[in-house]
C-alpha cells in the first residue's frame, strides 16, 4: 500500500518541504499535470527502506496482546453481542470510500488472493451496499439522498435495539457546517445537510444526545494549513430516549436554548476550543435540548425539524457571541461593527461618523487610539500587520481590547508564543480574557463573510492561548522576564 501511494504518477512535489507528496494527501484522487516520481532505491522521500522503517515503528508500538480481532459486518445486521459501540459514520457524499479503495485493492489482490480468496474474490471493491450518497451510482441525486438517509436510519434503529444505558453510543463527526440555509427576517440562517441527516437518523431511531466532547483529531498541516479546516472531531454521546418522553413547544425550546447553550459554550471556550470548531461543537448541547423530547411542535402544530433546530442553534450561537460586545470599550464596539461591514477595507468617512456616534465616541478618538487610519473621505481599520510593534499597554493611557487582540496576533506572528505571553503579562487585569473572547467573535464574523485569511489569524491566537496564558502567568511571577522580547 505504501509503495502504491508513493510510486504513482499521481504524486506531486511539495515545494514548501522539498519532498514527494503521496497520492492520498486528501480523500480524493485528483489529476496531477506535473507529477513527480519517487526513487524507491534512494535515501530520500518515497524510498523503499524508509517506508519499511515506518511500518516497523508502527508494529513495535502495537499492544503486545494476542486476543484482539477484527471482522467486517453490516451495521444494519449487528446484534446485542456488542457491549460498547463507537462509530465515525459516512459523511453523506463527501468521500467515495469504495472507489478510492480500488487504488490499493487491485495491487493487494494480485499478491493476496490465493491466501485470502474470500476477501479478494471480486475484481474490484464491492460497492453495492456502501452507505454513501453517490448520485452517479444510484441513478440521481434524489435517489442517492433517499438511499443514504434510509440507510442511516436503519443502522441507528438497529443499534437502538441492543445499546444499554451503562455504555452510551458515541458518534464521531468532523463535518463542517457549510451549506447555505435560507433568508428569514433579513438574516441568513445556516444549516448542514450532513449534520441534519446524521442527527435526524439518531433522533428518529430513539436516541437522545446527552453530551458533546470536542476532541483534537484532525491534522491541519500540509494541504490544510491555509484553510479554515476543522481541528477537532465532535463526539456526540447518545443514550436511548425514554419511551414516555414528553413533547415541547418550539417557543419553550428556544427559551431552553437561551438558558442552556451559553454555559455550555462558555465551558468550551474555557477549554480553548478552536474557533473553527465552535459552531460544530455547539450542536451537541443544542441538540441535547431538542432530542430529550419526543417532539418539538410549532404553534400551528407542525413539527420543528432537525434542520430548523440546527438553524435555531446557530442563531443562539450568534446571539451569545454578539452579547459579549456590550462589555467592551466603546472604541472596540465601533471597530467590531465596522469590521462586520468592511473588514480591513476602506469605508466612507461619513458612515464611520454615523456609526461612531452611536458608540458615544468619535472617529478622531478611535484614530488616536490606534484602531483606524483615515484620509480623503475614507476610514480603514488597521490590520495587525500595520500596528506599532513596540506598543506597551502599560504606557497607553486608554488601551482598548481591539488593540490588545491585534497586538497579540502581531506578537505571536513575529515573536511566537513566548513573545505573545510577555505582551499578555503586561496587559491590565481582564484585558486578556476580553481579547480572547473578541477573537472568537471576530473569527465567527470571518466565517460568515468567508474571509478565510483573517479568520485564520484569530483561530491561531485561540489555539495558542493556553500556552500563551500559562507562560504569561509564569512571567508575572518572575518580573525579570517581563522586559525581554
Amino acid at each position: 500500500d505504501i509503495a502504491a501511494n508513493y510510486w504513482s504518477s499521481l504524486c506531486f512535489w511539495d515545494t514548501s518541504s522539498g519532498n514527494v507528496k503521496q497520492v492520498f494527501s486528501r480523500q480524493a484522487i485528483p489529476i496531477v499535470w506535473d507529477y513527480t516520481e519517487a526513487n524507491p532505491f534512494s535515501d530520500s522521500s518515497g524510498n523503499f527502506l524508509g517506508k519499511l522503517e515506518y511500518m516497523l515503528k508502527a508494529i513495535n508500538y502495537l499492544p503486545a496482546r494476542l486476543h484482539g480481532f477484527a471482522n467486517q459486518r453490516d451495521a444494519t445486521q449487528i446484534n446485542g453481542d456488542a457491549i460498547t459501540l463507537s462509530t465515525d459514520p459516512p459523511y453523506y457524499d463527501n468521500v467515495p470510500y469504495a472507489d478510492i479503495s480500488d487504488f490499493f485493492y487491485v495491487w493487494m489482490r494480485r499478491n493476496l488472493r490465493d491466501i485470502y480468496p474470500d476477501v479478494f474474490g471480486t475484481l474490484l471493491v464491492p460497492k453495492a451496499t456502501e452507505l454513501v450518497a453517490d448520485y452517479q451510482r444510484l441513478g440521481g441525486r434524489d435517489q442517492a439522498k433517499d438511499y443514504f438517509e434510509n440507510g442511516m436510519l436503519e443502522t441507528f434503529g438497529n443499534i437502538r435495539k441492543f445499546v444499554i444505558d451503562d455504555y452510551p453510543l458515541t458518534v464521531y463527526y468532523a463535518f463542517k457546517q457549510q451549506d447555505a440555509g435560507f433568508m428569514k427576517d433579513g438574516t441568513l440562517h445556516r444549516g448542514s445537510t450532513g449534520w441534519e441527516t446524521m442527527l435526524t437518523s439518531l433522533i428518529q431511531a430513539g436516541f437522545s444526545i446527552i453530551g458533546t466532547w470536542p476532541m483534537r483529531t484532525e491534522l491541519t498541516a500540509g494541504l490544510k494549513k491555509n484553510k479554515n479546516t476543522l481541528a477537532s472531531s465532535i463526539i456526540l454521546v447518545c443514550r436511548p430516549r425514554a419511551a414516555d418522553a414528553p413533547g415541547l413547544s418550539a417557543r419553550d425550546f428556544r427559551q431552553a436554548l437561551k438558558r442552556e447553550l451559553p454555559p455550555a459554550l462558555h465551558a468550551m471556550q474555557s477549554g480553548s476550543i478552536a474557533p473553527v470548531d465552535l459552531a460544530q461543537a455547539s450542536i451537541g448541547p443544542g441538540m441535547a435540548v431538542y432530542s430529550r423530547y419526543s417532539r418539538v411542535l410549532e404553534a400551528d402544530g407542525t413539527a420543528l425539524s432537525v434542520r430548523a433546530a440546527l438553524m435555531e442553534i446557530n442563531a443562539a450561537l450568534d446571539g451569545y457571541l454578539t452579547e459579549q460586545d456590550g462589555e467592551l470599550d466603546s472604541e472596540t464596539r465601533f471597530a467590531v461593527e465596522w469590521f462586520a461591514q468592511h473588514g480591513f477595507d476602506e469605508g466612507d468617512y461619513g458612515d464611520a461618523e454615523t456609526l461612531v456616534r452611536a458608540k458615544n465616541t468619535a472617529v478622531k478618538s478611535v484614530e488616536m487610539a490606534g484602531l483606524v487610519e483615515s484620509g480623503g473621505g475614507w476610514v480603514r481599520l488597521r490590520h495587525w500587520s500595520d500596528v506599532d510593534p513596540g506598543w506597551d499597554p502599560r504606557a497607553d493611557k486608554r488601551p482598548t481590547v481591539w488593540e490588545g487582540t491585534h497586538h497579540l496576533i502581531e506578537r505571536l506572528d513575529s515573536h511566537g508564543e513566548m513573545g505573545a505571553a510577555r505582551l499578555l503579562a503586561r496587559m491590565p487585569d481582564g484585558m486578556g480574557s476580553e481579547a480572547r473572547q473578541l477573537a472568537y467573535r471576530l473569527y465567527h464574523l470571518c466565517e460568515r463573510k468567508k474571509w478565510t485569511a483573517h479568520g485564520r489569524d484569530y483561530n491561531r491566537l485561540i489555539t495558542s492561548w493556553r500556552r500563551i496564558s500559562d507562560e504569561a502567568a509564569r512571567i508575572r511571577n518572575d518580573p525579570s522576564q517581563m522586559e525581554l522580547l
